[in-house]
């Protein structure tokens, strides 16, 4: 819905300036960035949408960047109540609540890209896994996949990446790893032909332990943030360095622009093959 239009008659042309023309909706919870200078409108913002969107039942107003640790942001709840959502993506569902663990529906694209690049009777690690999207999808679209492994710190996210696995009947595929990757990674040096790595700003500081977990030739897809006017020569000149220091051979097959991160910067994702 074009929130802009959906407001036109009810906002001074000032005001309507101000007015994202989008949001996000996780199941049936709405995210809206609202500028400050909307604050006293927030309640007809909210309003529209819940009149416009009948499935909508929460909005919660993004309060601020994600920071800290776990990759929260903090939200604030300006119509209806509750935070936690059932939301269906490509036919998998997955249970969260939008304040305790990181979920982006905007990235379900690159879910499904790496997805198809997944062969019959590979293994996967994806780090920094939150509510297991990237798991479960891996799952879904190869059933074949011999395994997927997923490692995050969030406790809450672990406990839905747990319900996600089980209402998605993929118990038998994904195994869930409550911890910190630089503690946990070990368990799976050596085992893996595939590493994700979503965490878009701390990924390659971790790529020791990426490149430890393939079996000798493998994919990582390196996750970074990075300006609009050069998205990918920071990335490639990490995944580069890191594999040279591991004594690897590394090659770009895939560079990927994910989505708008903050103001003229992107989230993008690298692929790199690494042999030797």
């Amino acid at each position: 819905m074009n929130l802009k239009k959906a407001l036109k008659n009810k906002l001074e042309p000032e005001e309507l300036e101000l007015v994202p023309r989008a949001f996000d909706i996780i199941g049936d919870i709405a995210l809206v960035e609202i500028p400050e200078e909307l604050d006293k409108r927030e309640k007809l913002i909210a309003g529209t949408i819940l009149k416009v969107h009948r499935n909508i039942h929460t909005v919660c107003r993004k309060m601020g960047m994600r920071s800290g640790e776990l990759r929260l942001r903090e939200l604030r709840v300006i119509a209806g109540k509750a935070t936690e959502t059932v939301h269906r993506e490509h036919g998998a569902m997955f249970m969260l609540d939008v304040k305790k663990a990181y979920f982006s529906p905007r990235e379900a694209t690159e879910r499904q890209r790496i997805a198809e690049q997944v062969g019959p009777g590979e293994t996967v690690l994806v780090m920094f896994s939150g509510i297991a999207p990237f798991a479960v999808v891996i799952a879904k679209k190869q059933p074949n996949v011999a395994k997927v492994y997923c490692i995050e710190l969030n406790k809450d996210a672990c406990r839905y990446a747990g319900d996600n696995i089980r209402i998605n009947k993929l118990g038998h595929k994904i195994v869930s790893v409550c911890g910190d990757v630089k503690d946990e990674a070990e368990q799976f040096y050596g085992k893996c032909d595939r590493v994700v790595m979503p965490l878009p700003k701390e990924a390659h500081k971790f790529l020791p332990e990426a490149i430890k977990c393939l079996k000798g030739t493998g994919t990582i897809h390196l996750y970074h943030v990075a300006p609009e006017e050069d998205m990918f020569t920071d990335a490639v000149k990490l995944g580069k360095e890191y594999c040279r220091k591991a004594g690897k051979k590394c090659k770009v097959t895939g560079k990927r622009k994910v989505l708008l991160y903050s103001p003229r910067n992107w989230k993008v994702c690298v692929d790199f093959k690494v042999s030797g």
